[in-house]
């Protein structure tokens, strides 16, 4: 199998330590080859504030990842920056969108098995002109894919949970939902269950947006309106979907045995319980794109960055899920 490529997020973050952490811990966590994609010196660097001695093989072909990986961390060109943890700075930005634009490429030109993206800051990747709301709609769109067809489901152990709307203010979410939108990427999440977590028959289980699903219609009316409408015509397509259900309900330990993903109508509405339930195993996947896609489930982290207390979980299980979808879809092929 070919290596993975991992992007290095600012490199004022977390993200540069947790890289070498997961290569540290390689054999212990069972990690398949990887390659970071740039970052020599201040890999180096972020790995010395968590008593890591890294060496570093430069590599010019990811083809090369894979000889070097038990001896050094493979890493691929000349891409590099000043280490500044918790200082973020429009270099420490160009540095993370270099990284992640290459590694990206290596991914769609079918030289790396999977991508791996570090967390980056949007707010100084969007000052130095980056015109993606983040690295979901970037990777979809160096795929040829729309971006309303690339869908954001961050799992755990304990539950994978996807957002229908991601990054808005939640005063515009009733707005942007529709049923249409909830067919749409319902649809796509319950084919990528079946052909990238190899679930024949996926049950999904779709959120209410208002308190109690909206109570028959006395806290509002969009579950009557456009959530059952859509429900009814997934079902009528064959999937087994159930809902619109209470949200504060739907997470329970009873309640997630009864489905495979649930289907929120806004970012929090996801992303609470997943994190409350799974913080360092969380894993974020694009489902609907040609390659596979994951990064932990947590950003930048600028506060404890270079401290040596950001927990590696949530990377070795990104780079774990990598791997799993690659080798799935490989053998599908």
């Amino acid at each position: 199998m070919l290596p993975l490529a991992l992007s290095l997020g600012d490199p004022a973050g977390i993200g540069p330590e947790l890289i070498a952490a997961c290569w540290a811990d390689r054999q212990v966590a069972d990690l398949p080859p990887f390659f970071a994609v740039g970052g020599a010196r201040l890999l180096v660097e972020a790995a010395a504030t968590r008593g890591i001695t890294l060496p570093v093989a430069a590599i010019t072909d990811p083809a090369q990842a894979a000889a070097c990986f038990g001896q050094a961390l493979p890493v691929l060109g000349d891409l590099d920056g000043a280490y500044t943890p918790g200082q973020p700075a429009p270099p420490g930005a160009r540095l993370a969108l270099a990284s992640l634009e290459q590694a990206t490429a290596l991914v769609t030109g079918h030289a790396a098995a999977a991508l791996v993206t570090g967390p980056i800051a949007k707010a100084e990747l969007a000052q130095i002109g980056f015109a993606f709301p983040g690295q979901t709609e970037f990777v979809a769109d160096a795929c040829g894919v729309a971006p309303q067809d690339a869908v954001m489901m961050l799992a755990g152990p304990a539950l994978r949970t996807v957002p229908l709307t991601v990054h808005c203010a939640l005063a515009s979410v009733p707005a942007l939902l529709s049923a249409e939108l909830i067919e749409r990427r319902c649809t796509i999440v319950a084919r990528a269950m079946q052909r990238d977590l190899g679930i024949a028959a996926p049950r999904l289980a779709i959120c209410g947006l208002n308190p109690h699903a909206g109570e028959d219609g006395r806290m509002g009316d969009e579950e009557i309106r456009i959530i059952a409408p859509a429900i009814a015509a997934l079902r009528a397509a064959g999937w087994d979907v159930t809902g619109p259900q209470p949200a504060d309900a739907l997470f329970t330990p009873r309640a997630r045995a009864t489905y495979d993903v649930a289907i929120a109508m806004y970012h929090d509405q996801a992303l609470i319980p997943l994190k409350a339930l799974d913080f360092d195993q969380g894993v974020n996947v694009t489902l609907g794109l040609p390659v596979v896609r994951t990064s932990p489930d947590h950003g930048t982290a600028f506060g404890i960055a270079g401290r040596n207390l950001a927990d590696p979980g949530a990377t070795i299980a990104a780079i774990r899920m990598a791997a799993d979808l690659s080798a799935r879809r490989g053998s599908a092929a």
